[in-house]
């Protein structure tokens, strides 16, 4: 059992907000938080000396009205330049893989420190259309946290399928959120898959509050023998050291190990490649293009929308942030909360094990957690993109 069979079935709401873009925090988006230092006073209302913090919740003043889900689907479907379709067009394998590369970056997001998305109840869903891009993702672990997503598109005969778990790690100035787990993207026109990862999280508490993207990104394909290396550059502790959206790193032919194109730039702006043999540098993504005043997705057909989808299942919380009634969004938060611990002990007492609807996966030690769907192709959703 999962959250689709707990909750009505009757949809009683939905809230869905803008997508998280460049403009982020301005007076373009539905939702500004508070200041920081409300949100950290927000941490110790409910604390007093002596109590008992095993239990303790993050208030909802730390949270955007919105699941993680959620962003992990807008990252695929919220854009205002199609960069898959460019991927596809490609007219040779360098070009699609330099176009692969692009579509890469065009998935990152800006970050606020002190605000994340709500951690998606187990079976929890989020369905969404863009164009004929239809894409799934559904909560397939809560403890420990796993999404997996699927995304076809028919027209365009491609495939992705994603596998993320996030390890948080502290050190003592800083908090570093590993997202593990593979990506696959399957252009099957041209019968190449490429395997890539997800780039880390790094959150700095000092000297200056900051969250930023970090680590490296890998890509591979091997049925065109060609890889990609692109590190993240993040600021020095006392924030020398470059721009924390810088992007570095190249392109490679596996076999030899031969750079063929060098990548530089910054993923909030743009990014280019220099072609080893030839000296040119094009630009082959402009993030101001792509990421700014993204529409917000709309519900053209209520009644077929899943009980289990994240803008459902958050929707009390997500309406008290908006309109800032903390009391009522805390409420809302532990009221669904709660229920999921009663329904947990349920299946513990019945010794049943909790089955995903649209995904298999796997664990081992050695490869960490996998996925597969168990339909062909994402049928399309009665949440789409407007154009």
């Amino acid at each position: 059992m999962g959250a689709g069979e707990d909750m009505e079935a009757e949809v009683r709401r939905i809230i869905l907000t803008k997508p998280i873009s460049l403009e982020a925090g301005s007076d373009g988006a539905d939702y500004r938080a508070p200041n920081l230092l409300q949100r950290i006073l927000s941490l110790f209302k409910d604390v007093r000396p002596g109590s008992d913090l095993s239990h303790f919740k993050v208030p909802p003043q730390f949270n955007m009205p919105k699941s993680q889900l959620q962003c992990y689907g807008e990252s695929l479907y919220c854009f205002n330049e199609d960069m898959l379709k460019k991927c596809n067009n490609g007219k040779n394998p360098i070009d699609r893989f330099v176009g692969v590369v692009a579509w890469n970056v065009s998935n990152l997001r800006p970050l606020t420190f002190g605000i994340s998305p709500f951690n998606p109840i187990l079976g929890e869903t989020h369905h969404a259309t863009s164009g004929s891009l239809n894409v799934l993702l559904e909560q397939i672990s809560h403890h420990p946290p796993v999404s997996a997503l699927h995304a076809t598109d028919e027209k365009e005969n491609l495939e992705m399928i994603w596998c993320h778990q996030p390890i948080a790690k502290f050190y003592g100035t800083s908090l570093e959120v590993e997202v593990s787990g593979k990506r696959e993207l399957r252009l099957l026109n041209h019968r190449e898959t490429y395997v890539m990862n997800a780039p880390n999280l790094t959150f700095k508490f000092l000297p200056t509050p900051g969250a930023e993207w970090s680590g490296t990104i890998r890509i591979v394909c091997q049925d065109s023998g060609l890889e990609a290396e692109l590190r993240f550059k993040g600021l020095s502790f006392f924030g020398f050291g470059g721009n924390a959206r810088s992007i570095k790193g190249k392109i490679l032919d596996s076999s030899s190990s031969k750079t063929l194109y060098e990548i530089n730039g910054q993923w909030d702006r743009n990014v280019t490649v220099k072609n080893m043999e030839s000296g040119e540098v094009t630009v082959i993504y402009n993030a101001k293009e792509n990421i700014w005043r993204l529409r917000t997705p709309i519900v053209q057909d209520l009644k077929n929308v899943l009980p289990s989808e994240s803008a459902v299942v958050w929707s009390d919380v997500s309406q008290g942030i908006l309109s800032k009634d903390w009391e009522a969004a805390k409420r809302a938060k532990r009221t669904l909360e709660d229920k999921q611990r009663e329904l947990a002990r349920e299946r513990a007492s019945r010794a049943e094990t909790w089955v995903p609807k649209h995904f298999t996966f796997s664990y081992t030690k050695e490869g960490g957690w996998d996925c597969t769907p168990i339909h062909k192709s994402v049928p399309p959703s009665p949440i789409v993109v407007p154009k």
